[in-house]
């Protein structure tokens, strides 16, 4: 019985952390539309900031209700580089707010169907974001966008993982970074649930607590051929992570908890 309404007031919470964080891109997304009036040098750095500020926000909310635990403080060393390709696998949809919430001024690489979503559309647009829509046009802009000095991120499985540890990675990611001249690094995601992966929905209630974990994993040169280059980021992912779903996932209990985490 105990066990069952402490399932039903984290089923409770689950929900209102949802319309929570709705509120909050959406209201996000239509006090940023004045900034259309604002040159791109300054209106993207900030909207940038605030789709950074808004994931923080919301996961330091579910680590304190503890819906979540995190262990994402690794990334923070990458907040400060410029000219950077990162290449997260993709195991949930939740893996963009983890890593845009510790490097504040990633650009990101979006399906062209977030351009029309009403919580999202708006603040990408004006951040910056690179759609795909159209493939020639998402390549000459995210090789701008490096070569302007961006942090750029793209996930290279291009989906969500639905073959362990990863899917195929395409080359584009390699042809990107060998055009524009800049490193690949890798962002390792492991988490202990399937909430979010492929086919998952997001009003549908997982177990709880959900475990992430990014850690930056090795930095790749992008000056050897695409093949050969997306062939060793390919064996790299395919060696390190053993599953990025694991049922098993555990943080070290010691680490400090809380918004920093």
């Amino acid at each position: 019985m105990l066990n069952c309404c402490f399932r039903c007031g984290q089923v409770i919470l689950f929900y209102l952390m949802l319309c929570w964080l709705g509120g909050m891109l959406l209201l996000g997304n239509i006090l940023v539309l004045p900034l259309l009036l604002a040159p791109r040098r300054w209106r993207q750095p900030l909207v940038q900031w605030a789709i950074s500020a808004v994931c923080r926000c919301f996961l330091a909310g579910a680590q304190a209700s503890g819906l979540m635990q995190l262990d994402l403080r690794a990334l923070d060393r990458l907040a400060g580089r410029k000219q950077l390709l990162l290449v997260p696998n993709h195991p949930s949809m939740i893996d963009a707010f983890l890593v845009l919430s510790r490097i504040p001024h990633a650009v990101c690489l979006m399906k062209a169907s977030i351009s029309s979503n009403m919580f999202l559309g708006a603040g990408a647009y004006l951040a910056g974001y690179v759609s795909n829509r159209f493939p020639e046009q998402m390549f000459r802009a995210a090789i701008r966008t490096l070569q302007q000095g961006n942090v750029l991120m793209i996930f290279p499985e291009g989906t969500r993982t639905t073959r362990q540890p990863v899917n195929e990675i395409g080359g584009s990611v390699a042809l990107i970074a060998r055009k524009a001249a800049v490193p690949l690094q890798t962002i390792i995601i492991t988490t202990n649930s399937p909430y979010l992966s492929k086919g998952w929905k997001i009003w549908r209630p997982p177990v709880f607590p959900l475990i992430y974990r990014a850690v930056p994993g090795q930095e790749f040169s992008a000056q050897a051929p695409r093949d050969e280059t997306t062939r060793c980021l390919q064996q790299y992912f395919e060696h390190t992570i053993r599953l990025s779903i694991d049922p098993a996932l555990q943080l070290n209990q010691d680490a400090p908890r809380g918004p920093h985490s």
